[in-house]
């Protein structure tokens, strides 16, 4: 359920309520978001709390011209990229793991193994971050075409040609491993 309400906010009204149930409806999905961006689950919880955080004091500026969603996942899309743009992490940070041997999936994770077959859960998170995040709005999210070129500040014929070809090099690269048996790393 949709929270149309923000954009009537006035000073005085209390923000904390709003924020807890922006937190219960949303929490999930922008950790989530922030987990597939960054394939790294400290930083979704580092950058999921700032999401809030973020949202917590701008609530009153919100003029309502996207959905709540689309707000807050644009707000963690630009704290993702900020924190892949951070040097240390690119310099020290090992993409190759991806879970840690004893912990539990994703909520995202186990949503993409029960559509889908975990090969293509691990051909999709090797896809360049821009292919990754136009096919989890699109297809995850459900996210229309303008509100994903709304989400990330691209034009809705950018959106729609890396939808392309994100699903043509997920073809592609399912094919290959098809073709080359399976792949163990």
């Amino acid at each position: 359920m949709e929270k149309h309400y923000l954009h009537h906010l006035t000073p005085g009204f209390d923000r904390s309520a709003v924020l807890e149930d922006m937190m219960t409806e949303f929490g999930e999905d922008i950790w989530n978001f922030a987990y597939f961006l960054t394939r790294r689950r400290d930083a979704a919880d580092d950058i999921a709390q700032d999401v809030f955080l973020i949202a917590y004091n701008r609530m009153y500026t919100f003029r309502g011209e996207a959905s709540v969603k689309s707000w807050l996942l644009s707000i963690t899309r630009n704290q993702s990229l900020k924190y892949l743009r951070n040097a240390f992490i690119r310099r020290t940070v090992l993409m190759g793991a991806y879970r840690a041997e004893g912990s539990t999936a994703s909520a995202e994770q186990v949503v993409f193994e029960r559509i889908a077959s975990r090969e293509v859960w691990e051909t999709v998170i090797k896809l360049p971050r821009k292919h990754r995040e136009v096919l989890l709005l699109a297809y995850h999210y459900q996210m229309k075409m303008d509100e994903i070129a709304a989400t990330l500040d691209l034009s809705e014929g950018t959106v729609k040609s890396r939808l392309f070809r994100a699903k043509k090099k997920m073809s592609e690269l399912l094919r290959e491993k098809q073709e080359g048996g399976k792949d163990d790393g």
